[in-house]
């Protein structure tokens, strides 16, 4: 063992660390012989620490390598190149706008009968965002809500396969379901009960071809769909902040509901049900199922009636309607959708003849006063071949037959030749008769203020040889000149047509709505006038009286307390009965009263009538009686 002595001196001396140990000088000295020794018996270069294997190390690096690339890309697609679609989500989440329900504008007939309402309805509905996030928490939610609606669709498919964030999932709740969702709403997350409205219209069935309707899908028809934009609502919005955990933070009005305009119609709704019960009762009577109706006021073309049969209930498609339901709609062959006034083209018959008395008149290739003998039938040569003759026959002996006779007792020997051309009588021929029917409104729309107007049909011997490829005969034209062949006319051209027979030359468009309420008054609209002199229209309304008094419609409309004027026609649509092998007809009515001062214009078509006496004017006679004995309501 060695021993040191240090002298005081050295003891006195130390050595300054960063440390609080103090480190003696004899320590280091210790630590110098130490280390001399560990030299001397070769064990210096020995280490306690052993370093980590190098393979360890690199999987350590490549492993923080993936990591940190996996981070940055995942970062990079965040906020790079789902950045702008998860902001918004973001914002969808922070920020939601609700909407504050307004009222879409009614609409009332002429006497401010309301015809349709605004009734309230509750919808659920599902914020897909807002559904539970864990498929078993999800699908608890859907099993429940399916047993409380009742429904036997896949909910959860129709819900994932919508392309919209807020899907419509049951319509127009019942009071029980309401209940039962109201109270366990909170439980539902991702399901809501929107307030609503449906419209309720007076009278479905009555006036449906007419007022139409609105689906919340959006679809429209009828002057829901023409006046969309005036009956239309806007709602009003307000913004609501919300934090991640759904608390409020602020809520802001952000616009102000405006309810849509209301119309006021010229339509009188009590004549309309007068029309309908008209029309029913003789279907019914001559087994017939399909007819048409539309009255006008000649001052100003405004749409008093408009009654298409059969009709539907508008009230199916605005509050929704079976399965069922549906199939007897869209299967039904009478196609009770189909609007027959506006839409439907049908062969005139005699009706036709006062405007071909007007174009013969205006051509001043006839006196009204010249007469023509009618025998009951005309004979044609073939142009080509004199041993070819062609008879053309006529209803019933005339005799002698001025215009107004003609036109009183629709004499077709009279209007063959006129229209046609026989003998020394010089005739229209087909492309003068189409300009007059054009002039009357025949072969375009009227422009009435409904959707889905049919132009009809007017030939000529431009389409015959284009279309069929056939020449034109003289055959074509008469019977053009007594309505028969491919003419086609809506029962609103008809009515349109007589118009301007009625007040004396002015031929108005035809109009459902009379004013929007409190902003606008709709005045009448002229299509055009004095295209036929007065005096000829004179000829004319002369002939339509007498056949009240003793013509086609006499022993129903002379009994009438008002004087008026007729038109009777009766088509052939190439159908027959097959027992007794009797033709199909259309039959037509076009009357206007008082005969003095017109206030009304109605025809009346009545479908596949079988042969025989005409049917049109006992129903018109009905119908006007009713309507003047109460005029003074009006």
């Amino acid at each position: 063992m060695f021993e040191f002595r240090l002298s005081n001196e050295l003891k006195k001396r130390r050595v300054g660390l960063y440390s609080k140990e103090e480190v003696e000088p004899h320590e280091t000295l210790l630590d110098k012989l130490a280390q001399k020794k560990e030299e001397e018996l070769g064990i210096s270069a020995k280490k306690f620490e052993v370093p980590l294997l190098k393979k360890v190390l690199q999987l350590l690096l490549v492993f923080v390598f993936i990591l940190n690339s996996v981070i940055f890309a995942k970062t990079f697609q965040f906020q790079v190149i789902e950045g702008k679609n998860l902001s918004a989500l973001a914002e969808e989440n922070k920020f939601i706008i609700y909407q504050i329900q307004a009222e879409r504008g009614v609409i009332y007939d002429r006497n401010f009968l309301q015809l349709v309402f605004n009734q309230p309805s509750f919808d659920l509905v599902c914020r897909k965002i807002d559904l539970p996030q864990d498929e078993a928490g999800r699908e608890k939610v859907l099993k429940e809500v399916s047993g409380i609606i009742q429904t036997t669709e896949d909910l959860k498919k129709k819900i994932e396969e919508s392309k919209e964030p807020v899907v419509l999932v049951s319509e127009n709740l019942d009071h029980q379901t309401l209940i039962i969702l109201e109270t366990k709403i909170r439980e539902l997350p991702g399901f809501q009960i929107k307030n609503n409205t449906v419209r309720d219209y007076l009278a479905g069935p009555s006036f449906s071809h007419l007022i139409g309707y609105k689906r919340k899908t959006g679809e429209r028809t009828g002057l829901e769909k023409s006046y969309d934009e005036i009956l239309r609502e806007k709602p009003g919005e307000i913004l609501t902040e919300r934090d991640a955990e759904g608390n409020l933070i602020s809520q802001e009005t952000t616009s102000l509901p405006e309810s849509g305009k209301s119309l006021v119609l010229w339509f009188d709704s009590e004549l309309q049900k007068k029309i309908e019960e008209e029309l029913k009762k003789k279907l019914k009577e001559i087994g017939a199922e399909i007819a048409g109706a539309v009255a006008l006021d000649p001052k100003t073309g405004g749409v008093l009636a408009l009654v298409s049969l059969p009709s539907f209930d508008n009230n199916l498609f605005s509050k929704g309607m079976s399965e069922e339901e549906w199939d007897q709609i869209n299967k039904d062959p009478l196609k009770p959708l189909f609007n027959r006034v506006i839409s439907g083209g049908y062969p005139t018959g005699s009706a036709i003849k006062p405007l071909i008395a007007s174009a013969a008149l205006e051509e001043e290739m006839i006196s009204p006063q010249k007469k023509i003998n009618c025998q009951g039938q005309i004979e044609v040569e073939h142009e080509y071949d004199p041993e070819i003759t062609y008879i053309y026959r006529d209803w019933k002996t005339h005799g002698w037959t001025d215009m107004r006779k003609a036109i009183g007792e629709s004499c077709n020997i009279y209007f063959y030749t006129i229209g046609g051309g026989y003998g020394d009588q010089e005739g229209l021929g087909p492309t003068k008769i189409k300009k007059y029917l054009e002039l009357f409104g025949w072969g375009s729309k009227t422009g009435i203020d409904l959707p889905q107007e049919a132009e009809g049909f007017l030939p000529d011997p431009v389409w015959k040889k284009e279309e069929l490829g056939e020449i034109w005969y003289d055959g074509d034209t008469y019977h053009l000149s007594i309505g028969q062949g491919s003419l086609r006319v809506t029962p609103l051209q008809m009515a349109v047509s007589f118009v301007p027979i009625a007040n004396g030359g002015k031929l108005l468009q035809p109009q459902v709505v009379k004013e929007i309420r409190e902003v606008e008054e709709i005045n009448p609209k002229i299509i055009r006038e004095g295209f036929i002199k007065p005096e000829h229209l004179e000829v004319v309304r002369q002939g339509m009286r007498q056949a009240v008094t003793s013509g086609t419609a006499t022993g129903w409309l002379d009994q009438l307390r008002v004087p008026v004027a007729a038109k009777t026609g009766s088509a052939q649509t190439g159908k027959k009965d097959p027992k007794d092998k009797k033709d199909y007809l259309d039959n037509w009515i076009t009357v206007f009263a008082p005969y003095e001062d017109p206030q009304i214009v109605l025809t009346i078509m009545i479908k596949d009538v079988k042969e025989g006496p005409v049917v049109t004017p006992p129903v018109a006679k009905a119908i006007l009686e009713w309507y003047f004995a109460h005029a003074s309501e009006r």
